[in-house]
Parts: C-alpha cells; sequence; structure tokens
C-alpha cells in the first residue's frame, strides 16, 4: 500500500484527514526508513487494537489486530514489525516480564530502526475505571456482558478501580523514562515515538451511549488530561517524538459523528467493538499522522 491510497483510505475512514501538526518532527523533517528497517511497537491495548478483527496470529493472550495502526504503518512501507504490545499491559510490563510473557523491551535489537508507544493508561486506571463504571449503570451489563461479567466478578456490582495518587503518577514518570533508557541502550540508532491516548469523553458532558456520571465523567477527563502531559513531559524531556493523538482526535470523541473510539454501548453495525478503544478509523488516523511524521 503506497502513501496515496493510505491517505485515501483515511479519508473515506474517518470523513477527514488529520491536518493538526503532530509536535517533535515537522513534514520539513522527514526521517528516511528504508524498506525492511526493523520496527518495533510497543504498548497496551491501545496499540494493540483490541476487539479489531482480523486478529495476529499471537492475538490470544494480547488481543493484538492486523488493523492497529503498526500493522498499517508496517504494511504501507514494508517495515520489518515486531508488535509486542499487548491488551492490559502497563509500563512494568514493558520493562519487566508479564506471567509467561517476556518484557517488551526484549524485542529490541540493535538494528532497531522505529519504536512506537502507547502506554500509561493501565499504570492510573484510565479505561478501566471507565468500564467498571459503565458496568454499574442499570442495564449496563447488557452492552458489554462478557466484559461486566468479568468486572462483578473480581469484586461485584459496586467493584471500582483506585484513584492515581501523586505516587502513582511519580512511578508512572519513572517507568516512561526508564523505558525511553532502555530503548537508547539497547537501540541507539532507533527513532522513538510516544503516542497517546485517542480521546474518548467529549470535553463536556457525555451521551447516552456512555452511562457515567457527572462526576465519574469528570474524573476520566482528569486523568486523560494529566496522562497526556506525563507522556508529552517525558518526551521533551529525554528528546523522544511525540504525537499527541489526544489533541488530533479532539473533535473525533466516542460521542462525536464520526468518532475514532467507541462508546460503551455498541452500535447495530459495529463488528469491531471493545467499550472505550480505538476503532478502525483511530487506527488509520494514527498510522497517517506516523506517516506524515516520519515520511
Amino acid at each position: 500500500m503506497k502513501r496515496t491510497s493510505l491517505i485515501g483510505f483515511a479519508a473515506l475512514a474517518t470523513g477527514c484527514l488529520v491536518t493538526s501538526p503532530v509536535n517533535g518532527r515537522t513534514s520539513s523533517q522527514p526521517l528516511q526508513l528504508s524498506e525492511g528497517a526493523r520496527y518495533v511497537a510497543m504498548g497496551s491495548s491501545f496499540a494493540s487494537g483490541a476487539g479489531l478483527s482480523a486478529k495476529t496470529a499471537s492475538s490470544s493472550r494480547c488481543d493484538r489486530s492486523t488493523f492497529n495502526y503498526a500493522h498499517i504503518l508496517a504494511n504501507s512501507y514494508g517495515l520489518t514489525l515486531d508488535d509486542v504490545s499487548c491488551g492490559g499491559a502497563t509500563t512494568a510490563n514493558v520493562l519487566g516480564p508479564w506471567a509467561e510473557l517476556p518484557p517488551q523491551i526484549d524485542a529490541l535489537t540493535p538494528q532497531t530502526a522505529l519504536v512506537t508507544l502507547t502506554i500509561g493508561g493501565n499504570d492510573v486506571n484510565y479505561i478501566g475505571s471507565l468500564i467498571a463504571n459503565s458496568c454499574r449503570a442499570d442495564g449496563a451489563s447488557a452492552d458489554a456482558p462478557n466484559l461486566c461479567e468479568l468486572i462483578h466478578a473480581s469484586g461485584g456490582a459496586n467493584f471500582t478501580l483506585p484513584k492515581p495518587t501523586k505516587a502513582t503518577w511519580r512511578q508512572l514518570e519513572m517507568n516512561l523514562t526508564q523505558i525511553v533508557k532502555e530503548i537508547r541502550s539497547r537501540s541507539p540508532r532507533a527513532t522513538i515515538v510516544f503516542i497517546d491516548y485517542l480521546t474518548v469523553l467529549p470535553s463536556h458532558g457525555a451521551c447516552a451511549r456512555i452511562p457515567l456520571s457527572k462526576s465519574e465523567a469528570s474524573q476520566a477527563r482528569a486523568v486523560a488530561k494529566h496522562l497526556a502531559e506525563v507522556t508529552s513531559r517525558v518526551a521533551k524531556n529525554e528528546k523522544a517524538q511525540i504525537l499527541g493523538a489526544s489533541s488530533l482526535s479532539r473533535d473525533h470523541d466516542a460521542c462525536s459523528p464520526a468518532p475514532w473510539t467507541n462508546a460503551f454501548k455498541s452500535t447495530a453495525h459495529n463488528k469491531d467493538y471493545m467499550p472505550y478503544h480505538p476503532n478502525r478509523a483511530g487506527m488509520v488516523a494514527i498510522a497517517d499522522a506516523l506517516e506524515r511524521m516520519l515520511f
């Protein structure tokens, strides 16, 4: 797939192209990645493509899709992709093992030319809290029965995840910083791109497909804002690149006419669905923004 076809598909999928500038690298500063260049994609479910169809061969544990932004970009430019992103992963799982899974950083080699990361949301219970709070709403279990069943099994109908503390945020920032240092040590020639989380909730209020109270929505927006700030600060301090997906998607929240993330309640025509996660249009939009940043 060439550049023109990728951008054309993005236009069809999202209704408009991403035209806002991306922090860290401008179109006048292209990074030339040759065909076959090694690309490692790390992160959580917002990177793996949880809920999207076309699963990878190693998808059962991590819910990886061949339609996540890493695969779209790699297929478009002939990059050699090692996708180790995993649904539920935290920064600790990037740096260290997670049950039977090795640390995500173990995928790095001296030949790695590009590394992308979308990580940190699970460290601060961002999306988990959105789902848990929504599952407590009247009738919500019918909208996401499998997820709500897991939530209820974890702690009953009133189960809630703890709010992030100052110590939690400090640890997250330390871990993100350590991840960059590990990448630089193992792959000294790699370009590092942090991609923060696509916007899920509208800037004010909500909609019928998002069963959250006003305070729950407000708290989630505060966590999302702080998460984007921490990610951006680490990228700046460590001289890594940052793709601000949160700002690029500001007009494409889950309640918008052209959403890049799913609401809690699915629509009848939505076959690729995980509540409060990127949809296909969101993944294409990120891949397009990466393309303009890197090529």
